[in-house]
């Protein structure tokens, strides 16, 4: 056996009160989890400041705490009577994150961040794809866990420092060389990204969503911008589409960083431009152009954001180092991501099934109207709102299906602490001329069987999610699966 691994505080970037120092054995943010010699991060949270809990892991025999003013205040009786090291800092998240690269030291080679409302997993997963195609060990981290060349389940969409930087070790010594990872809002705001090291970091857009977390549109804004003000280094590239007025904010905001920009979209002041898209029942022909030279690629994904997507990674490869030209080259041979606009079944009439992520006004508004040029008869949509989550989007979500949909069916999608019931009369206010159907399998059935020729079934909210949350227990439900078996049962493929 060899042995056990230590570290200095100063070797983590931290300086103990009076100068105090310690061998530190481990880090720590879960109280249980704490060994003899770990540094435990008694960090300020939403319901309770982990100050609370320093008692517990001086009972573990931590060897440092890392905490704010508060959490000293909180525990001073107890830092009062152990000669524990105690680092006290105005942001110890910061402070953490800073100490898990240093701890870990070590993660992929190159490595590229994706934020924003919509699009993280697919932009995340086609970035890795491109790279795959081109030759190189790669994996996206995120929603979807950690996929590719090297694979591992992930708690959170963004993970908290410890576990990030343990999971980008992990990778780096399976001999992962590129990484492409989601930065969600709330893992900016906390700080968790701090210490990765990217060589670029991109941005889709900024839509309603997590205003439960966020005071305002402002304060969302700022959490996402962090990654380009203080994740992304001087050298790094961003690349952002700037179709809308905060993709515009962000790249003025980038390049005032320092930092070299690839811009995205529609605008003449693309590189990466959209200058047209065809359509048919199987996927669509993107022709677009790279600092003003055209090119086309035919791509098997239903929807027209998702060329938006496709672009933004290959930005992303490019920025990375990748040869345009075979960048581009690797295009067709993309695959849609688990539960984004994931075909789910057919039926005998030719009548597709398709499940989705969205869960945002715009979200299913951009899902419903990608989906149309696809579709020559009716669209159909089953879809609810989230229970302890931003109430204001629920009126909104029903008034996107009633714009964009042809017929809506309004059920249950995880409603949590929250009364099923009162959450589909706030959606229902937004389409009054919707079914309500509480249970999701029901609603499916009942959709799945509406579908005539040339119609379409988009059943949204759950997309790869494999739950229904219900109180305080995640009961077994697939979107995917239930649309398949439905499929199936009214066909009469069922044995």
């Amino acid at each position: 056996m060899g042995e056990r691994v230590t570290k200095s505080l100063a070797e983590l970037g931290l300086t103990a009160q009076g100068g105090a120092e310690a061998r530190i054995t481990g880090l720590a943010v879960d109280s249980r989890k704490v060994e003899p010699g770990f540094l435990f991060a008694a960090l300020p949270g939403t319901k309770v400041h982990g100050g609370e809990f320093i008692q517990y892991a001086l009972r573990q025999r931590a060897g440092a705490i890392l905490t704010d003013a508060e959490g000293a205040r909180i525990a001073e009786t107890e830092l009062a009577a152990d000669p524990v090291a105690v680092i006290v800092v105005e942001d110890p998240r910061a402070a953490l994150a800073g100490a898990a690269a240093l701890w870990f030291a070590a993660q992929p080679e190159v490595m590229v961040a994706v934020t924003g409302t919509n699009g993280k997993t697919s932009v995340a997963s086609f970035t890795r794809q491109i790279w795959s195609a081109l030759g190189f060990a790669a994996i996206n981290l995120g929603t979807t866990g950690v996929e590719g060349a090297w694979e591992a389940p992930l708690a959170h969409t963004t993970p908290e420092p410890i576990t990030l930087h343990r999971v980008l070790a992990e990778a780096a010594a399976q001999g992962i060389t590129h990484a492409a990872m989601e930065a969600s809002s709330h893992g900016l705001a906390q700080r968790r990204l701090d210490g990765v090291r990217l060589a670029a970091a991109g941005f889709t857009n900024l839509t309603q969503d997590h205003l439960d977390y966020h005071a305002d549109f402002e304060e969302y804004f700022d959490a996402k911008a962090g990654l380009f003000r203080r994740v992304l280094g001087e050298d790094g590239v961003a690349v952002i589409q700037i179709d809308s007025g905060y993709g515009a904010r962000m790249a003025e905001l980038a390049e005032a960083a320092g930092q070299e920009v690839i811009r995205c979209g529609r605008s003449e002041a693309a590189h990466l431009r959209i200058l047209g898209l065809r359509f048919d029942a199987t996927g669509q022909d993107l022709r677009f152009s790279w600092n003003g030279r055209a090119h086309q690629a035919r791509l098997k994904l239903i929807g027209g954001f998702q060329s938006e997507n496709v672009l933004l990674a290959a930005g992303l490869a490019i920025a990375s180092g990748c040869d345009p030209d075979d960048v581009f080259g690797a295009l067709p041979q993309l695959r849609g991501v688990r539960g984004r606009m994931q075909l789910a079944a057919t039926r005998d009439n030719g009548a597709p099934v398709f499940v989705d992520y969205a869960h945002t006004p715009d979200a299913l508004a951009t899902a419903l109207k990608a989906l149309r040029p696809h579709v020559m008869g009716r669209i159909i949509c089953v879809f609810g709102a989230g229970g302890d989550r931003d109430t204001g989007k629920r009126v909104l979500m029903g008034q996107a299906v009633a714009e964009a949909a042809d017929v809506g069916i309004v059920t249950d999608d995880n409603p949590r602490s929250e009364d099923p019931a009162a959450i589909r009369a706030m959606v229902m206010a937004g389409c009054p001329e919707a079914t309500e159907i509480g249970d999701r399998a029901e609603a499916i059935l009942r959709g799945v069987d509406a579908l005539g020729p040339g119609d379409a079934l988009l059943v949204a909210g759950k997309g790869h999610e494999t739950g229904q949350t219900l109180g305080d227990v995640v009961y077994p439900f697939d979107d995917v699966e239930q649309a398949s078996v439905a499929v199936a049962a009214l066909d009469g493929h069922l044995t």
